[in-house]
């Protein structure tokens, strides 16, 4: 039988498979940013297969790190509060759910920014995003560390709201990616110059919430190849084997790296390997792979590519039309094709909470 359901301990958490549905940022939240109900109802249907890991959208950490309208903050109460139902429902059906902590520095919009706080656009340095993007203002030292402390404090919050842990987004162009790739970091202070200085943001970040709430509940998203919102090294390995090195010390409940076959949230025909960053992270923790899987490729990645390692397939587009997705892989049942014109549609429910289980897992739910 493929490893690919065998049980694996991940943090505090004993997960049935090893599939997990991948972070992706939906819109179904009101403007205060607190999830609207049919939030709960979408990662409730999508925790029907007990023992499955569920990594949220990305969520901001503080009004000061946002910057888009409509999607999901974990700093006011009734953020936690309403989060606080996600949670339980997920639980109540043997599953385990992760919130995904973010911040986005340069990639925000200005205009939000300005109406929600006042707040400028900011970034490691004073470069665009692309050429028709505006310049966003470097970070002081003070702002740095008080960023830091928002995202302890988010981590906090989110197991105050009861979820089993927390990943940090370090990938994708946002504002720890910021800090990372030279594309964006062109500082020569003690945040920018050189591998290490250019690392520290997202190890500091992830210090920080490791002492907030736990190593063995705090995971870290990286994505070494991707290009997306102006980033791609000309060599990320050097820089992303010294994360890797520097992660594996921290002991975490897992690192998360997304392959070159995904750009943010669009496929590519890249397939730069992600080898390079595992033997530079050994054994530490398991990894959670993420890059277009689906079933046959999942099974590929933990049986053959990945077998040397403790891995998880982070899935995400096809889970958005299949609740089900991981007895569907395990029973050889077509997934549903699914449908990108409803993925981003502001407090819609169409396409987020009207997708049923297929007919074989409801009868299991009848016969149990």
């Amino acid at each position: 039988m493929s490893k690919l359901f065998s049980p694996i301990q991940v943090g505090r958490m004993q997960l049935g498979h090893r599939l997990a549905m991948a972070p992706m940022t939906r819109f179904r939240v009101d403007d205060e940013h607190v999830p609207l109900p049919m939030v709960k109802e979408h990662y409730e249907q999508r925790a029907v297969v007990p023992g499955t890991l569920l990594i949220t959208e990305a969520t901001l950490v503080s009004p000061r790190a946002g910057g888009y309208a409509n999607v999901p903050g974990i700093w006011s109460e009734a953020q936690i509060a309403q989060w606080r139902q996600v949670t339980d429902a997920v639980h109540a059906k043997g599953s385990y759910i992760y919130m995904q902590l973010w911040g986005l520095g340069r990639v925000a919009n200005p205009d939000v920014l300005k109406k929600e706080g006042g707040f400028d656009l900011v970034s490691s340095s004073d470069v665009p995003t692309n050429d028709k993007a505006p310049a966003p203002r470097p970070l002081t030292e003070e702002e740095i560390h008080a960023l830091i402390a928002d995202y302890a404090q988010a981590a906090r919050n989110a197991i105050a709201a009861g979820f089993d842990g927390v990943e940090i987004h370090g990938a994708n162009g946002y504002l720890i990616d910021q800090f990372i790739q030279d594309t964006a970091n062109k500082r020569t202070d003690a945040w920018g110059g050189s591998v290490e200085k250019r690392a520290r943001f997202a190890l500091e970040v992830t210090r920080a919430v490791v002492e907030a709430v736990g190593a063995d509940r705090t995971g870290i998203r990286y994505s070494p190849w991707s290009s997306f919102q102006g980033m791609r090294m000309a060599d990320p390995i050097p820089q992303f084997s010294y994360l890797a090195r520097k992660t594996a010390e921290l002991k975490l409940a897992y690192v998360h790296i997304v392959e070159s076959r995904i750009s943010g949230n669009a496929d590519t025909e890249s397939t730069d390997q992600l080898d390079f960053f595992l033997e530079a992270y050994g054994r530490a923790s398991p990894v959670v792979i993420a890059g277009g899987y689906k079933a046959d490729s999942a099974h590929e990645a933990v049986d053959s590519h990945y077998k040397d390692y403790d891995v998880v397939v982070g899935i995400g587009r096809p889970w958005t039309s299949n609740p089900d997705l991981p007895f569907k892989i395990k029973a050889g049942i077509p997934l549903r094709p699914y449908e990108r014109e409803f993925f981003y549609l502001p407090k819609d429910p169409k396409g987020y909470i009207d997708y049923e289980p297929s007919e074989e897992f409801k009868a299991t739910q009848v016969a149990a």
